[in-house]
């Protein structure tokens, strides 16, 4: 990284009861975000999390000042960016122009000009801001930016020779270019393909966490959401459902929804008891410590979450001293290397999926014992009310 970017400041973005409402054909409206809350700490990086049409891209732009709120207030670096009191309340409306925000934003393609070379379109992200450059001062800057983005010797290309992954990066220098101090990024790599996109979110993160700069992006792959992202906003239906680090996510989701979101969920039935003061679940696979998320306090049963890698699998034994667990026997298996994905069936009927080390393979048909595993970090699991809304497929 070079001295010349010393000088970035991440700011703190605060959004307090943020809706965002649209007005669709008849004349109704339409909720697109609903009282969202949402700290974001100076330097860091958050993802909006969530399926399509969940909100996110609307927050999003409510930020950078491309989307009104009807209601909320939105801070950026201690300032109030948009303010829209309620009717019955005395207090003024404010907006500051998106221009006036310093807030730089990256498109889900790039939106480069074409007519442009790479360097111009850096250029231009200098030149369409309220700061002013001497030409020494932009030639300089635009030298830095190439090189932050690994792209030193691209200057005079024009955007249509470049591949997509370097179009991301011009488009991400170009937004840097006046140094803003909240960086917005929509779906940035979605139209990159597989391979591709995992290098360049690789390298767009070395970016972002050398400079500091603050970062929100929006996406609806949960690998991406966990990888890139300090915290994690998901949202469903305009709602932000859970914010908090990608760990507390996967192993304290607040709902079935947010825990099937996030990562493949198992529900499996369980009745409460009390072993040693600690509230525990009695499950077909075993005795496990819960986190407890139930509506009712009272309800004795409850339905909790286990994980796929919580689940140990051993073979079948008629003996007396096989493994206590389970039996269920092995209607998929899925090899990836480093581990295999099981579907299991329990002679319940019960449906589960397990992942395990490759170092002990097992076929389909085989008879095995499914033993929940106790002895992993933080072996707490969610539990939630029977019936709780579970989550569709719109991972």
């Amino acid at each position: 990284m070079t001295s010349g970017f010393d000088a970035f400041t991440g700011a703190a973005v605060t959004m307090r009861e943020v809706s965002v409402t649209y007005r669709a054909g008849g004349g109704d409206n339409v909720v697109a975000v609903e009282r969202a809350d949402l700290n974001v700490e100076p330097g860091s990086i958050v993802a909006l999390l969530g399926p399509s049409g969940c909100g996110k891209t609307s927050l999003l732009r409510a930020i950078a000042g491309l989307e009104e709120p009807s209601s909320g207030e939105v801070v950026i670096g201690g300032r109030t960016a948009s303010a829209c009191p309620d009717p019955a309340s005395s207090t003024k409306r404010t907006w500051v122009q998106p221009e006036q925000r310093d807030v730089g934003m990256v498109f889900q393609d790039g939106a480069l000009f074409p007519h442009l070379s790479v360097r111009q379109n850096i250029v231009f992200g200098l030149r369409a801001t309220r700061k002013k450059f001497s030409k020494p001062e932009i030639a300089a800057r635009v030298a830095e930016l190439l090189e932050l983005v690994d792209l030193a010797d691209y200057g005079n290309r024009m955007p249509g020779t470049l591949s997509g992954g370097q179009q991301q990066r011009v488009a991400l220098a170009r937004s840097l270019a006046p140094q803003p101090k909240v960086l917005l990024l929509d779906e940035p790599f979605s139209a990159l393909d597989t391979a591709l996109r995992v290098q360049v979110r690789a390298e767009v993160a070395r970016i972002l966490r050398d400079i500091g700069v603050t970062t929100i992006f929006v996406t609806h792959d949960q690998d991406e959401a966990f990888v890139l992202g300090d915290k994690v906003a998901v949202m469903q239906n305009g709602r932000i459902e859970q914010f908090g680090t990608p760990d507390e996510l996967y192993r304290s989701p607040r709902t079935p929804w947010v825990a099937g979101f996030v990562g493949e969920a198992n529900f499996v039935v369980g009745t409460v008891t009390d072993e040693a003061a600690a509230e525990v679940a009695a499950t077909p696979i075993g005795v496990i410590s819960i986190d407890d998320h139930r509506t009712d306090p009272t309800e004795s049963q409850v339905q909790v979450l286990v994980r796929p890698e919580q689940i140990a699998l051993a073979a079948w034994s008629d003996a007396d001293d096989r493994p206590v667990g389970e039996a269920a026997t092995v209607a998929a298996v899925e090899y990836y290397g480093h581990d295999v994905r099981y579907e299991l069936e329990l002679d319940d009927g019960t449906t589960l999926a397990a992942r395990t080390h490759s170092t002990e393979l097992f076929a389909r048909g085989d008879r095995v014992v499914a033993t929940f595993q106790r002895r992993q970090r933080n072996s707490q699991s969610a539990a939630f009310s029977i019936g709780r809304p579970r989550p569709a497929d719109d991972r």
